[in-house]
């Protein structure tokens, strides 16, 4: 007959376990639930913040196999996670409410750069978080094209009402200023004036509060990194490039820039990595194979992951419909990689950090 494990020893395994959005112990942030324990069973309700989403079923897999590994006698582990609120607070100038912002970028024009930021955002909320995406590349804005998003924006209560695409639990705000540009109409504006329009979008939309604002950067290494930096704390930033080793020169000016205005690289996409051939299923390295890994690697940034050349892909984007790319089985693994190794790796560097010191209430 077996017997009941102790209950404080569960919760010393659950100590040993980081709160991905903050990188403390689940206990120490009262994420912790209900504890049944018995000789038939161990039950836990665990509470993890949206923020941490994509990464639910991964925790829950790791809290299971660390109570069985300590607990082999006990024949049932039961992990159950259920939603911790901790609204974000205000950051910068413009008091935008959200927890990580995400700059994508690249060195140049052509890499997919635009497709990458929305599939992340698209990737995120499909998991659960609440995402907002921002379309900075004012010259250039082809988020609306790609989200099959038009109109203008409403304003109401001095807030510009941005568009929503229904994707996952809570919609994804987009805001562009190809919503506010007649079509074909260019955008011819010095550097003062995109710093205003940036600004103006960050501050004057109306996000909601957010776990992630992904931000679609303009191409090249131009005035709105500054504008970016100035106004408000990023998280850091994703450089997007194809394998080729002029793109990867690009690519490597690209991330220069982030560093000289102190914004980390969270890592780098490949894109257009490689091509299968739909008829005889043979690889063809059309741009060549491995660049961005081994650049990622000599510059001590992650590497994120790549996507191949996919016609779905293409199709979908023209189409305005990349949010089915998640529909696909063959583009799903990649994207959903891609954005479960970043938000991987900021869990990990929050729980790298040192813990921040206990003040005595007086």
């Amino acid at each position: 007959m077996s017997t009941a494990p102790d209950q404080a020893a569960v919760v010393a395994v659950l100590a040993g376990i980081a709160d991905p959005e903050t990188g403390r112990p689940l206990t120490e942030m009262r994420q912790v639930g209900t504890i049944d324990v018995s000789a038939d069973g161990i039950r836990v309700m665990v509470g993890l913040t949206s923020h941490a989403a994509i990464l639910w079923q991964q925790t829950r897999g790791r809290i299971e196999e660390l109570l069985r590994t300590r607990f082999p006698q006990v024949p049932t582990i039961d992990v159950r996670i259920t939603e911790h609120d901790r609204p974000p607070g205000k950051i910068g100038q413009v008091g935008l409410e959200a927890k990580s912002v995400i700059a994508v970028g690249s060195g140049k024009g052509g890499v997919g750069k635009s497709t990458i930021a929305t599939s992340i955002a698209i990737g995120l909320a499909r998991a659960g978080s609440r995402v907002g995406l921002l379309d900075a590349d004012v010259y250039g804005p082809s988020v609306p094209h790609l989200l099959g998003l038009s109109g203008r924006p409403q304003i109401e209560n001095g807030k510009i009402v941005p568009m929503r695409l229904p994707v996952g639990p809570h919609p994804l705000p987009v805001m562009s200023m190809g919503f506010l540009v007649p079509p074909g109409e260019a955008v011819v504006w010095r550097g003062p004036m995109l710093h205003g329009a940036i600004s103006q979008m960050l501050r004057d939309t109306a996000w909601g509060p957010l776990d992630y604002l992904i931000i679609d950067m303009p191409p090249g290494t131009g005035d709105i990194a500054l504008s970016l930096s100035q106004v408000l704390p990023l998280t850091g930033a994703v450089v997007v490039c194809t394998p080729q080793d002029v793109a990867l020169l690009d690519a490597t000016k690209a991330i220069a820039m982030f560093r000289k205005v102190n914004i980390p690289i969270l890592g780098m996409v490949e894109n257009m990595s490689f091509f299968v051939c739909p008829d005889t299923q043979k690889r063809y390295d059309i741009f060549g194979t491995g660049g961005a890994k081994r650049t990622a690697a000599e510059l001590e940034i992650p590497f994120l992951g790549e996507v191949p050349i996919q016609i779905p892909i293409r199709e979908h984007g023209d189409a305005g419909k990349t949010a089915a790319n998640y529909d696909d089985p063959a583009s799903r693994p990649y994207l959903e990689g891609i954005c479960e190794r970043l938000v991987g790796n900021l869990a990990a560097a929050h729980a790298a950090r040192p813990p921040l010191p206990s003040l005595p209430v007086l």
